[in-house]
């Protein structure tokens, strides 16, 4: 057979049309993995319409001879278009962001003052509120605004774009920075809530079943998650102004 015989017998790679269709489940199994880690509120049918803009955007960019599968390639735009839409939402009111600044302005206080780890109580009194009211604050902050490693580690300014883009030699050094700087905020948060986040980001529980592990209730879990995420945020914005200054 001639080589343009050969050519000629091989099958036409599939369309964009063709991708989409052979991956619309995909886009549930995302939406419902990702739904059981959210609020009860947050409805699965409006996970599952960003991930479909997700897995299009996916099939008119996707460039087969890269190495990664489409599936691969598309599932992390399908989950990353669902985030994007979760932060786009925002249903908290004004009193839970003030309330937010409040206690991260009293943690940043604390930890500096003291350098070292600030326990709920001493944050509490600091932004001059009872430990009942921070716990909450922590809770409600964590749930109504759906705050992430992710937007902690892109410094909340913004969602991650749909479309893939080759970083230079900089962005790479700086991301690696960030990583770097980030494992090492995590690896000093307090036992307690360093097993949460791995339990959560890693093992992918959702709060529920880090609650049955840890033996306490689900709100707990809840306030753990944020007090961390609280953490984690204060420690890389002075990562980041330690390196401006620098």
């Amino acid at each position: 057979m001639s080589r343009a015989r050969r050519y000629e017998s091989r099958p036409a790679a599939p369309t964009a049309d063709e991708l989409v269709l052979r991956h619309a489940e995909l886009v549930k199994r995302i939406a419902y993995h990702l739904a059981g880690r959210l609020p009860g509120h947050v409805e699965v049918d409006d996970l599952i319409q960003a991930g479909m803009v997700g897995l299009l955007e996916a099939s008119a960019h996707f460039v087969a001879d890269r190495g990664a599968t489409f599936e691969t390639f598309a599932g992390i735009r399908i989950r990353g278009a669902m985030l994007d839409a979760l932060r786009k939402l925002d249903w908290a009111p004004r009193s839970v962001h003030r309330k937010w600044r409040a206690a991260e302005a009293a943690l940043r206080e604390l930890e500096r003052e003291n350098g070292g780890t600030a326990s709920d109580a001493a944050v509490a009194a600091r932004a001059g509120v009872t430990l009942q009211e921070y716990q909450r604050i922590v809770r409600d902050a964590a749930s109504c605004r759906l705050l992430s490693l992710d937007e902690i580690s892109e410094g909340g300014e913004g969602p991650e774009p749909a479309v893939d883009t080759t970083p230079g030699p900089l962005g790479e050094v700086t991301d690696g920075a960030m990583r770097q700087a980030l494992v090492q905020a995590i690896e000093a948060l307090p036992e307690r809530e360093r097993l949460v986040m791995s339990l959560y980001y890693e093992e992918e529980l959702n709060l529920k079943e880090i609650g049955a592990v840890l033996g306490v209730t689900e709100s707990r879990v809840c306030q753990l998650h944020g007090q961390a995420l609280l953490r984690l945020k204060r420690r890389l914005r002075d990562w980041r102004e330690d390196g401006e200054e620098s």
